[in-house]
């Protein structure tokens, strides 16, 4: 008698609080901020010709991508901003898709005020934010194909 295995179920996917819209645009807003060093010669006194325009790939106090990033994040409400962590967590592999709301719970343990800087300390941040994203059926391209 030939034994039945049983079908898995498809995971559901949780419905976002963050737009898409808004997701993609920390990310690519992140991914800017991902490939940044810190400032090797603050006190140059070329000019951007002269430097081949290497500052522009350096962060520091003045840095505008920075400051961008930040109030991207700042702006989202509470629920929007736990969806960016759990995505980051999920993308990361610290949890499934299953555990989506263990990673709001993880995210809502950082707090608020601590999160801008929490993200941008996660090196590689975007790709966990793209990776994240894609488990909700959400691709750059397509976000991309659109604008």
């Amino acid at each position: 008698m030939p034994t039945l295995t049983p079908i898995p179920k498809p995971t559901v996917i949780p419905a976002l609080a963050i737009t898409p819209e808004d997701a993609f645009s920390i990310l690519l807003k992140a991914r800017e901020f991902d490939v940044k060093v810190a400032e090797t010669d603050p006190d140059s006194g070329s000019n951007p010709s002269d430097d081949v325009s290497i500052d522009a790939l350096e962060f520091g106090p003045t840095d505008d991508t920075q400051r961008e990033l930040f109030s991207a994040i700042r702006d989202l409400n509470d629920d929007e901003l736990l969806d960016l962590l759990a995505l980051i967590f999920v993308g990361r592999g610290d949890f499934t898709l299953k555990e989506w709301h263990a990673a709001r719970q993880a995210a809502a343990d950082i707090g608020r005020a601590k999160t801008p800087r929490y993200v941008t300390d996660i090196p590689l941040v975007s790709n966990y934010l793209e990776d994240g994203l894609s488990q909700f059926n959400l691709t750059l391209q397509d976000y991309l194909d659109l604008h």
